[in-house]
């Protein structure tokens, strides 16, 4: 079985010589003097009317394990010299007298690969993360390979989730689209004003808003990219927003009422519920791939039936009640709206639905207040809403599936979901890559992968193989026409532990040997 691996002596950069390389005149902590100078003239440099360089400083190389990667780790790669550039573009006055613009950090390593890389954002974007461009990168962010890597917050600051943005149509079409362009344009020609030389190769890689924005640059801006890695996009999040509500509707019915005849939330599922629920998935579906390890790897053949926990009379120790099964079934299965038609996609039966804070019994408790105890909803009125919504509207990437400018120029795109997330449901992405294929054919299949990751939740975390690196293999899909199968996914703990991530629908079944190691297992297709 072949699996794409990270070889960190290829990839690791240990100089921090200039772009063009040669002996030259240090200063006291060893960096050649006319890089700090190049990379400090860029403050004067002009790319464009409306695009201001606001610093650009030399940053020297961090070592392994000194950076972290904003999910818990550290990079074992550590980074690169480079030259940090922050600026704003189309710095302006907008609504209610509120300052906007394009803020965007751009890294320019020392040793450049001639490879440029647009980092996604998050949530409702609003701050500027640093370009590291760590998205699915498993250890070695593209920063580490020699990539250029450039972030930014869309055209507005604000917290993660503040919404008022929306009122400056410029910020709100940027946000829903063009600040990818724009960014993509700037970005390349600092980046080719920096180096002297053209970009060799241009890729991009997101999760979650990033991932929509991947999407939305395949769809309407085919030209941008050679390559892109698309992880649990927000793609259509008037639906899915929707359909967390009407699920956490369905939970509250099964729920035991207060005095006022309000569902008592934490009582709709309690810890040993929970713990009954996840017992009763691993016992229908674990052993399917194989080796019963806690892991559901074979999802597209697992069936999970709540109603074999039903409980023969009322509620006891050890079983489910009617109105609990009633509530998984119509909450995993998704709304429908008047006419019979789903609203959104069926949520996958995963391990960590059953985590605190996990998807029972609302989905993502905690980030937008209180869990909602309401017992009814009012569907069709909230899904016309949405459907009149320009933005949402402009900002959806799951309808469009013509993507045969991109895939004729070459292009290729990796997608990958966490099958435990509890903000959108893998079926949803794994729905558009299907269409997707349908849709443009053959080119389809030469162009792009699915990969679900089981247990893991929104773009990361949960018992899960959650750390790989989709980056290497699209560069070299793009670069040496090598297209990728299995690819080495780990897991933190204790031991190492390394397992093949398959192309969907196929997973990693266990053919013997040691589980922690990944040529225990063979990427197999699941029955029919």
């Amino acid at each position: 079985m072949q699996i794409a691996r990270l070889s960190l002596g290829a990839l690791l950069l240990t100089s921090a010589a200039a772009p063009d390389s040669g002996h030259g005149v240090y200063d006291a902590s060893g960096i050649e003097a006319r890089v700090v100078a190049r990379c400090s003239a860029l403050v004067a440099r002009e790319f464009g009317d409306d695009v201001q360089i606001i610093s650009a400083v030399h940053v020297d190389a961090a070592a392994p394990g000194t950076v972290s990667s904003g999910s818990g780790r550290s990079f074992a790669s550590g980074i690169p010299a480079h030259c940090r550039i922050e600026g704003m573009i189309n710095a302006r006055m907008g609504a209610e007298g509120k300052a906007y613009g394009i803020g965007f950090a751009i890294a320019l390593p020392d040793q450049w690969s001639g490879r440029f890389l647009l980092q996604g954002g998050g949530g409702l974007n609003g701050s500027v993360a640093p370009p590291l461009g760590n998205v699915a990168a498993g250890d070695v962010p593209a920063l580490a390979r020699g990539f250029a890597v450039i972030s930014h917050d869309s055209g507005h600051k604000g917290a993660v989730f503040d919404a008022s943005f929306m009122a400056d149509q410029r910020a709100a079409l940027d946000f829903a689209e063009a600040s990818v362009r724009t960014v993509t344009i700037v970005g390349k020609a600092i980046t080719t004003g920096y180096y002297g030389k053209p970009i060799g190769h241009s890729y991009m890689a997101g999760c979650s808003t990033g991932g929509r924005e991947g999407m939305l640059a395949s769809q309407r801006y085919p030209e941008l990219f050679d390559g892109i890695v698309v992880g649990a996009p927000a793609m259509r999040t008037g639906d899915s927003n929707l359909a967390i509500a009407w699920s956490a509707v369905q939970f509250n019915q099964a729920a035991p009422r207060d005095k006022d005849g309000l569902a008592i939330v934490p009582q709709i599922f309690p810890s040993s519920d929970r713990k009954l629920i996840l017992k009763g998935m691993l016992d229908q579906c674990d052993a399917l791939d194989g080796l019963a390890d806690g892991m559901i790897m074979n999802q597209a053949q697992c069936r999970f039936q709540p109603a074999r926990l039903r409980c023969k009379t009322g509620k006891a120790e050890g079983c489910l009640s009617k109105a609990q099964v009633s509530a998984l079934d119509r909450a995993f299965a998704g709304p429908k709206d008047a006419a019979g038609y789903p609203v959104y996609t069926p949520v996958p039966y995963d391990t960590g639905i059953v985590d605190a804070g996990g998807y029972l019994p609302t989905g993502a408790p905690g980030v937008f207040g209180p869990a909602p105890r309401e017992l009814t909803i009012d569907l069709d009125a909230r899904l016309q809403a949405i459907r009149a919504n320009a933005a949402q509207r402009l900002t959806d990437t799951h309808v469009w599936t013509n993507l045969n400018t991109f895939l004729g120029r070459g292009g290729k795109i990796l997608f990958y979901h966490g099958v435990s997330d509890a903000w959108f449901s893998a079926l949803a992405t794994w729905n558009y890559w299907q269409r997707a294929r349908v849709t443009n054919g053959p080119a389809w299949d030469a162009a792009s992968r699915f990969y679900m990751v089981p247990g893991m939740g929104h773009c990361g975390g949960g018992n899960a193989f959650d750390n790989f690196d989709l980056l290497g293999p699209v560069v070299d899909w793009v670069e040496k026409g090598r297209a990728p199968g299995a690819v080495l996914a780990s897991r933190r703990g204790p031991a190492k532990e390394e397992r093949p991530m398959c192309p969907h629908p196929s997973y990693p079944h266990h053919v013997g040997g040691d589980p922690t190691r990944p040529d225990s297992f063979e990427c197999r297709a699941p029955k029919s």
